[in-house]
């Protein structure tokens, strides 16, 4: 199995490609739902930024975390944004890396990972096979971000400059996909991309080298006993 990174910017429309993905079979990890998991009441996250950041930040009816307002803080702070990441991204990184093996042994040929901050974090970098990045025209984007947040114009035309500019993650990418287009545009160029990933054969090349790597564990350890049986026979 093989993992693919999804990417973009703010409303750049990684939400509808990754729709698209799933209503095709195909498995999609989506770190923001995880994001949103790791800061739940009473998780060590959520106890975290409440002893940094106080009540403020919460919903006083539920206890859950008020993420525009937490982001408020944090946007133009770069220190205590590294504080929120210090406390969620370990834990998110973890449950990701669960559900990957999880993938592995349902059998699946690949999986999407969707990962806002590939390039800014880079954490996943190394694990990754191919990595695609949706884009769209920054007025689209702006437009989006206005009708979904119900900021100013000029609050998402500063979210979004604040984001790794999307032409630079377009040259790092292995696939585009341009969502300024209608939905059937996005899709045909969503399902170009889906064929290519599943007419390759890169998940049995690492299913190999797994497996022959834990077989080659099994006889180290088999011989080890063997050798330590007989050592002890003798002696």
């Amino acid at each position: 199995m093989f993992l693919v990174a999804l990417t973009g910017g703010i409303a750049s429309g990684k939400s509808t490609v990754t729709k698209i993905f799933r209503d095709n079979g195909v498995p999609v990890i989506d770190a923001d739902a995880i994001a949103r998991q790791v800061v739940e009441p009473g998780r060590p996250a959520w106890h975290k930024i409440k002893a940094t950041f106080g009540d403020e930040v919460f919903h006083a009816e539920t206890g859950e975390l008020n993420r525009e307002a937490l982001g408020r803080i944090i946007f133009d702070d770069v220190e205590k944004r590294r504080l929120v990441n210090e406390f969620t991204h370990p834990e998110i990184h973890r449950i990701i890396y669960r559900e990957v093996i999880k993938c592995f042994f349902l059998g699946h040929n690949f999986v999407v990972l969707d990962l806002p901050l590939l390039f800014e974090i880079r954490v996943m970098l190394n694990y990754i096979h191919k990595i695609i990045t949706v884009t769209c025209e920054e007025d689209i984007q702006v437009t989006r971000l206005m009708d979904r947040s119900q900021y100013t114009e000029a609050e998402a035309k500063k979210r979004i400059k604040a984001q790794m500019p999307l032409e630079l993650k377009c040259e790092q990418s292995h696939f585009v996909i341009e969502n300024s287009g209608t939905l059937r545009d996005t899709e045909e160029q969503t399902l170009k991309i889906l064929a290519i990933l599943q007419d390759s054969n890169q998940h049995w090349k690492i299913r190999g080298v797994i497996f022959a790597t834990a077989a080659l564990l099994v006889s180290s350890i088999a011989w080890l006993l063997n050798y330590k049986y007989k050592w002890f026979s003798a002696n």
